[in-house]
């Protein structure tokens, strides 16, 4: 069975999935019996024969940890578009099953949930032995994607005047001022005011305005500075790696940081620009190391390291800390 399975890893498919490891989670067993002292065989049955006098009475003993577990309902975790669901360990699993000309089975864990992709010559059955086989691994990266999503919903950005959101690592305070001499097109990054953290984003529109409005114009703001700045970063770079970008475009993917072409065409998407300016110079350098190396082997990582040591470390940070959602 182990033949058939198939795990694609894509760095810029946040929160994509990777190599498959860890253990399937316990199961709740029996509680153990508890070890009660014994009474002497003429005491207890004087015990047993007259009942304590008084009014008090014994609460009930607590139930065990374990004998708890058995009464929660299992965790469930149900695809969008599930056509088909699994029992794996303690939970129950609804997954997306898609049935495509390929050799193997192949299974991706996003915000969704689980994806399975399988030969159609392959049985249901073996279908379901696979993922039991994976069970561990699966469940983990199916609860890591779970917590993701609520960190992702906790940061969901109110737009008010007064909305708070990250700009390079640091927090962002959008100032609704439809009388400030703005230089550019509108809005304008301003020390903070008093009582306010970090810095502010003015923006040249009245306390009337929809949310609609507030979020377009911080858009437009945020896109252009995003574009002067990794065309900053972008020359730095290349000329670290002896490499030639010939062009730059924003991507507003929801799923792709960024990607590279051999003719030298750079895509980076925008909301890098919530990121601290070492997690945007990570994916900066990657993306103009496929200039060198179109693929992701050893060689490549090996020519990444060169201008980013600590890749890693920030290659981690860029999955772990979700972008504010917009909508």
């Amino acid at each position: 069975m182990q033949r058939l399975m198939q795990l694609a890893l894509d760095l810029f498919d946040p929160p994509g999935p990777e190599r498959a490891g860890g253990t399937a989670p316990a199961v709740a067993g029996s509680p153990a019996q508890e070890n009660k002292p014994k009474l002497p065989a003429a005491l207890a049955d004087k015990a047993q024969a007259a009942p304590e006098k008084g009014a008090n009475i014994a609460p009930p003993v607590a139930a065990s940890a374990p004998a708890l577990a058995l009464l929660l309902p299992p965790a469930e975790f149900r695809h969008p578009q599930a056509n088909r669901e699994v029992q794996l360990g303690d939970a129950v699993v609804a997954y997306a099953l898609q049935r495509v000309r390929r050799r193997s089975i192949g299974f991706t864990v996003g915000a969704d949930g689980l994806a399975v992709r399988a030969p159609t010559w392959v049985t249901l059955q073996a279908v379901d032995a696979a993922l039991r086989e994976k069970s561990g691994w699966i469940l983990r990266k199916l609860d890591e994607a779970r917590a993701r999503q609520q960190r992702c919903e906790g940061g969901r950005i109110i737009w008010a005047h007064g909305a708070q959101l990250p700009y390079l690592g640091e927090p962002l305070t959008v100032e609704l001022d439809p009388t400030h001499g703005f230089t550019g097109k509108g809005g304008a990054l301003c020390p903070g005011s008093e009582g306010v953290t970090g810095a502010s984003l003015r923006i040249g529109l009245p306390h009337s305005a929809s949310p609609a409005q507030i979020r377009d114009a911080v858009q437009a703001w945020l896109m252009r500075d995003a574009r002067r700045h990794f065309t900053a970063r972008l020359d730095h770079f290349a000329a670290l790696l002896d490499v030639r970008w010939t062009s730059l475009r924003l991507s507003s993917a929801q799923t792709r940081w960024g990607s590279a072409k051999a003719d030298g065409s750079i895509r980076l998407n925008w909301r890098l620009l919530h990121y601290r300016p070492a997690i945007i110079d990570y994916v900066v350098a990657h993306e103009l190391a496929h200039l060198r190396v179109m693929d992701h082997s050893p060689r490549f990582w090996g020519t990444v390291a060169t201008v980013v040591p600590d890749y890693p470390v920030l290659r981690h940070a860029l999955r772990e800390q979700p972008a504010p959602l917009w909508e």
